[in-house]
């Protein structure tokens, strides 16, 4: 019998003084039916409890291991587990402050009812309430790829004399490849939420959360998608001592990413969270501090650094400007870098906040954006052209990608042949992406790790843009799937 070691659990994960709430079934499918019963359920108390009927239960038409996922995905649900007893056996022994079920169940014998008087609890029926969203149409959004949207522009292999076959073979370099990655710590929390309307007291959008998932953003991410592409990766960076840090420790180890994250009790892990609905942002909230590391953690992270450069291929500067990589820390690890021969490529990103890319000398690359490419130089009228060299002038940057959004981009680098300097451009391969934030991490994991095994720059911000299109082609971050760009370099 299960439900003793259960009941334990439940009692332990919920924690001394919170109200624990109950409800069963078989959850065949979740439809908008189980999604009101369930919100209504975790409106009632703290910890809401579900357990789905195993496979012997009357009605039951998917497997258990099926349903209980299903369950597992909403967010309402604080613990799921498989039941092979009544419902009423395991009511006695948790003794839940509240047991719910469906409202057409209030005119039926409810066996339950015994068992909350035995101890004085309470059984509810669900409210009805009408609202509602889809939480498995809001899964396929967030997390299944459209690839059918990915249109690749044939004009450049042409131009530039390569073709598919050339490009799977860069990604056959990749295994083993040994990167280090260094760089902010990110994690992104994205709330799907009904719209309910306008406020009557004043003109402010009103919505109702229903979803939340939450994905590893900044460097960490850059991180995993090296790996998922076949490197070996060492990641650094700094954390807050929180549940943000748990939750990057457990995704980088999970991904197989081997991390060195040093706690600094003075910020939070920086957590941006998203509120979305119907497909669009409606507002970001950053929990973050910028202010520099201190020197005794720069000492800790360039020592480790040091460390893991002795069997690096690769170093990737992933920079959001949030104090990770202080000039001191980043100068002492270029040098160590320029002493050993060992490639960089940097980016440096300015969007809600500001930044300078041109502080990373030397790199074989550097992806900024427009914007930040003019910050960097200063120059906020001439043309894209002009603006790349003068980025490339001031870093002694091998080659610049410059990422234009939906625009897509532009490389400006020089040619192996006559040493002259040649700009070429990509549009966007994804002609209806889901959500750009990821674009520029994944162009910048791929295109610097195909420069760096010695692909050509033009090869490789193809490669790069067929890993951006593929990442925008979903909602929110998870490392790239190289079977997902291998599809799209089939001839």
């Amino acid at each position: 019998m299960q439900n003793p070691e259960i009941v334990a659990e439940i009692k332990r994960k919920a924690g001394p003084g919170r109200r624990i709430v109950f409800v069963s079934g078989n959850f065949n499918t979740i439809h908008p039916g189980h999604f009101r019963l369930l919100r209504f359920a975790d409106e009632c108390g703290d910890f809401l409890v579900v357990g789905v009927t195993d496979d012997n239960a009357a009605g039951v038409l998917v497997p258990a291991d099926l349903r209980l996922e299903a369950v597992r995905s909403i967010s309402y649900v604080d613990y799921s587990f498989t039941m092979s007893e009544p419902p009423e056996q395991l009511i006695k022994l948790l003794e839940p402050s509240i047991v719910v079920k469906g409202q057409e169940h209030e005119v039926h014998s409810n066996p339950e009812q015994d068992a909350v008087d035995s101890y004085g609890g309470k059984l509810l029926f669900s409210s009805g309430e009408m609202r509602f969203s889809c939480v498995d149409l809001l899964r396929r959004e967030m997390l299944e790829a459209n690839l059918s949207s990915i249109v690749r522009p044939k004009e450049f292999t042409e131009r530039h004399g390569f073709s598919m076959a050339d490009l799977r073979e860069v990604m056959e370099k990749f295994k083993g490849f040994r990167v280090t990655v260094l760089g902010d710590l990110i994690v992104d929390e994205y709330i799907s939420c009904d719209a309910l309307g306008m406020s009557q007291e004043d003109p402010t959008l009103v919505v109702t959360p229903i979803q939340q998932e939450k994905f590893l953003g900044g460097a960490a991410i850059v991180a995993a998608h090296a790996h998922s592409l076949g490197a070996d990766v060492n990641y650094f960076s700094i954390s807050g001592k929180d549940s943000s840090a748990e939750f990057a420790r457990e995704k980088l180890n999970e991904w197989g990413v081997v991390a060195e994250v040093f706690e600094d009790d003075s910020r939070p892990t920086t957590l941006k969270q998203r509120f979305r609905a119907d497909g669009k942002t409606l507002l970001r909230v950053s929990h973050l501090r910028q202010h520099d590391i201190s020197q005794q953690i720069v000492r800790k992270f360039v020592a480790a650094v040091k460390v893991a450069l002795s069997k690096s291929d690769l170093v990737i500067f992933s920079d959001f400007n949030y104090g990770c990589l202080p000039q001191p820390l980043v100068n002492e690890v270029s040098d160590v870098c320029r002493k050993n021969n060992i490639f960089m490529v940097a980016d440096s990103q300015s969007s809600s906040q500001v930044g300078d890319v041109s502080r990373f000398k030397d790199a074989l690359l550097l992806t900024p954006t427009e914007r930040e490419a003019r910050l960097a130089v200063r120059d906020f009228n001439s043309g894209l052209v002009v603006l790349a060299e003068k980025l490339r002038e001031k870093t002694n940057a091998k080659n610049i990608i410059l990422t234009l959004g939906s625009e897509g981009v532009i490389a400006h680098a020089t040619s192996a042949n006559t040493g002259t300097w040649l700009t070429d451009r990509l549009p966007a391969f994804n002609t209806a992406p889901k959500d750009s934030a990821g674009a520029g991490d994944s162009l910048l994991a791929c295109c610097s790790m195909s420069m760096a095994v010695g692909t050509d720059i033009w090869k490789s911000m193809y490669l790069g843009s067929i890993a951006a299109a593929c990442q925008v082609s979903r909602v929110g971050n998870i490392p790239l799937s190289p079977q997902d760009v291998k599809l799209e370099l089939a001839d």
